[in-house]
């Protein structure tokens, strides 16, 4: 008997609840799939499918032996896409999605350099500020500010850090001056991105000191490039990660201020649909962000200071 289809029909059984079911997603008979259990149980001297009227369920032992087999099979199946991705041409369409400003800055510039180094791949961007669910809307690859995933058949892999900053144009300050102290931008015209945590209350930190600042805005937006145009306008002080602002700032037409105090700093991830089953087309376009994040340096940029105002 093939240990690896035993322990993939204890992986079925425990998901689909039915033998049948099970056999019929490995391509097995009834009749094999039960000899492949019965060979399985035999082996490790221990019961691990109980029946009732209804349907199959693991034993104590059988849900504890099966988890360690998903990753057992998940390492397997990984091991052979990383082979397979390296020997194949990735070919077919890649979703990706991400904000509308990550898209702009950080996925658009890349896309010809992709596909001409991939030129079996189509790529569909998929523009916006939520988080699709990835499974159900059939998402390949998605960047995301979070630490994690609630999903547990989500991978994450970390391109990178930024801070958020405060910044406003030239202009602005000119006719406004610069906030000297926290406390002061209370008195100042923000521009405040709604989908942030908590987006009208500023939790500010300076070596071992925190303060927290409550603002409303005088223009409030769940687009970050609508505020980085206001912004731009003289309309106000955005508060915005600086993976959208710096090239901004770098050439002037964005100040920072108060830069000697930090924001919460957000993490820059990956995620796409668990390892398994892990095709070129993903793995290609996940190497290559990554590659292309470390070869800028991004993060370094990112979370670095100004010098403050």
């Amino acid at each position: 008997m093939d240990r690896w289809t035993e322990i993939a029909l204890l992986v079925q059984i425990a998901d689909a609840g039915s033998l049948s079911r099970a056999a019929e997603a490995l391509g097995l008979s009834n009749a094999a799939a039960s000899r492949h259990l019965s060979a399985l149980e035999e082996r490790l001297g221990a019961r691990l499918v109980e029946r009732n009227t209804r349907r199959l369920y693991l034993t104590d032992t059988g849900r504890e032996f099966c988890g360690r087999a998903r990753t057992i099979l998940a390492d397997l199946e990984d091991a052979e896409s990383t082979v397979n991705a390296t020997a194949l041409n990735p070919t077919g369409v890649l979703r990706v999605t991400a904000s509308l400003s990550f898209s702009i800055h950080h996925i658009a510039p890349l896309l010809r350099e992709y596909t001409q180094r991939y030129p079996g791949v189509t790529v569909h961007v998929e523009a916006a500020n939520r988080y699709f669910d990835l499974i159900d809307n059939n998402i390949d690859v998605a960047i995301r500010t979070r630490e994690y995933e609630p999903d547990s058949n989500v991978t994450i892999r970390r391109l990178g850090e930024t801070r958020r900053i405060l910044a406003a144009s030239p202009r602005y300050f000119a006719q406004h001056g610069f906030p000297k102290t926290l406390d002061e931008l209370k008195q100042h015209k923000l521009l405040i991105y709604t989908y942030a945590n908590n987006p009208n209350e500023l939790r500010f930190s300076r070596g071992g000191e925190t303060h927290t600042v409550s603002v409303t805005g005088l223009l409030e937006s769940n687009d970050g490039q609508v505020l980085r145009a206001a912004a731009l306008d003289g309309m106000g002080i955005l508060v915005q990660p600086t993976y959208i602002v710096y090239e901004d700032i770098v050439a002037g037409r964005l100040v920072p201020t108060l830069d000697d105090w930090d924001l919460p700093h957000l993490t820059i991830n990956l995620a796409y649909p668990s390892r398994k089953h892990l095709s070129a087309k993903v793995r290609s376009f996940i190497d290559f962000m990554a590659a292309h994040f470390a070869k800028m340096d991004y993060e370094r940029k990112w979370t670095g200071h100004f010098g403050s105002h």
